[in-house]
């Protein structure tokens, strides 16, 4: 099937129409003015950074991901106001004229979690600004939605008489339908991770260890353009199962399997992508544990289309109890759906926890990530596989597109004297490795 979504470069030109970012950032302040506006809240309050880059298209490092150092007011029927820290206030006013120069870009810190003690006065000094702004809109009666605040702050609004609600959700549903600049940097993050993977493939070989894996990935994705390698999940041999969701120095050894994901942000849009390999030769429980794995991922991945539900979704996924989990709860993550974007977490999520008590439907725009795991009947082993993709008017269009049909062996190619050694160890190989020699698997088996 001929992909419709482009691959842009990276590069803006003259010739060639790419990401717009003045198009982004228009589109995006007006899909969260437009959920405010039929809102009850008379402004909207940001402290997550995630969400002052959606709405005000700054940014001052991912190292200020954390510390809840900025906010952002965005007021009914109004312009964005920033109060960024210290001198990033006067960057934007330089440099990002889309915010209004002084007026609409601040120097003033928050208590930075904690760091600076509430009894400086800080957090009423934060909370009367903000009321001072929406007092002069008369919205200071009306709720205040808020994302994220650290409680001083929160009890200082309280204190001016300001009834706080959750702001979470409003831009949670701003956020869910991407436009198509956001389509196109998706895209882009992934195809960084396409590559990747390819190093890994290439890499991955007896006495390799999982942090290796993880600084020549995080080396690769930012010498071609990350902005944030967020982390490198690398998990490999008896750690496969149960998932830690966390490497190690484990080294490699012979037989192992191993799946990675790799969450990095390209200009703000992240991916979160899985992939599995077996080192040398895979023996046939491996085998069986990916095409179930893979098996259910592409029922998942079939289903979806405008209109289906996230609980027809999960209907095609195990049960906990059927792979070796007591709850929904303790196996929360491994048969699992979540939308993605400038966040790895966003609207829509598709779980057995969660999606038949609360429905949502599948619509146009959304692009997210479907992740299956499954253990091996060895009892060590797991496969996990992970696919991106944007719902398109008819269906669904992948943007991961490292190989992951079956299961590929990485290493050197070992011959016996009889003949090339079989991935698949004293059994007959049920698929075909396009990476070996097509005289190495001309007998059915995959060499390695």
């Amino acid at each position: 099937m001929p992909m419709s979504i482009r691959t842009n470069g990276s590069m803006a030109v003259d010739w060639e129409e790419r990401i717009n970012f003045d198009r982004l950032r228009t589109q995006r302040l007006e899909r969260i003015k437009a959920q405010l506006a039929k809102s009850e809240a008379g402004a909207l309050l940001c402290f997550d950074m995630t969400n002052i880059r959606y709405i005000t298209a700054t940014h001052i490092g991912t190292w200020a991901q954390d510390k809840m150092s900025r906010f952002a007011l965005l007021p009914q029927q109004d312009e964005p106001i920033l109060w960024d820290f210290g001198s990033a206030a006067k960057h934007h006013q330089l440099y990002a004229p889309w915010m209004g120069g002084a007026e609409r870009s601040r120097a003033d810190p928050t208590l930075l979690r904690g760091a600076i003690s509430p009894e400086t006065g800080r957090a009423h000094d934060v909370a009367k600004k903000i009321y001072v702004e929406l007092e002069a809109r008369g919205l200071h009666t009306a709720p205040l939605a808020v994302d994220l605040i650290e409680i001083p702050i929160l009890h200082a609004l309280q204190d001016l008489g300001i009834t706080v609600i959750d702001g979470q959700q409003m831009m949670q549903y701003a956020r869910v339908i991407k436009t198509v600049d956001e389509i196109s940097l998706l895209t882009h993050a992934a195809a960084l991770v396409d590559a990747a993977y390819e190093e890994i493939y290439r890499t991955m070989r007896p006495g390799v260890r999982e942090n290796e894996i993880v600084g020549m990935v995080s080396d690769f994705l930012y010498s071609n353009g990350s902005e944030y390698v967020e982390g490198v999940n690398a998990i490999s041999g008896e750690r496969c199962s149960p998932h830690p969701h966390v490497f190690s120095d484990r080294m490699l050894r012979p037989g192992d399997p191993a799946y990675f994901d790799i969450l990095h942000s390209y200009m703000g849009y992240r991916t979160c992508y899985y992939r599995t390999f077996v080192v040398g030769s895979a023996s046939q429980a491996q085998v069986d544990a990916y095409k179930r794995c893979r098996d259910y991922l592409d029922h998942a991945i079939s289903l979806i289309r405008p209109g289906v539900t996230t609980a027809e979704i999960c209907d095609v996924w195990p049960k906990a109890e059927d792979f070796g989990f007591p709850s929904e709860e303790a196996a929360f993550g491994l048969q699992y759906g979540h939308g993605i974007g400038l966040a790895i977490w966003e609207k829509p999520v598709i779980s057995r926890m969660v999606s038949y008590d609360f429905t949502e439907a599948i619509e146009e725009g959304m692009v997210f990530a479907l992740e299956t795991f499954w253990p091996a009947a060895d009892g060590w082993s797991a496969a996990r596989i992970e696919e991106e993709m944007v719902v398109t008017a008819t269906g669904c269009e992948v943007i991961t597109r490292f190989p992951a049909e079956e299961l590929l062996v990485t290493g050197r190619q070992y011959f016996t004297a009889t003949g090339p050694l079989s991935a698949v160890r004293d059994t007959e190989s049920q698929y075909n490795n396009p990476r070996v020699p097509a005289n190495v698997r001309s007998n059915g088996k995959v060499g390695v």
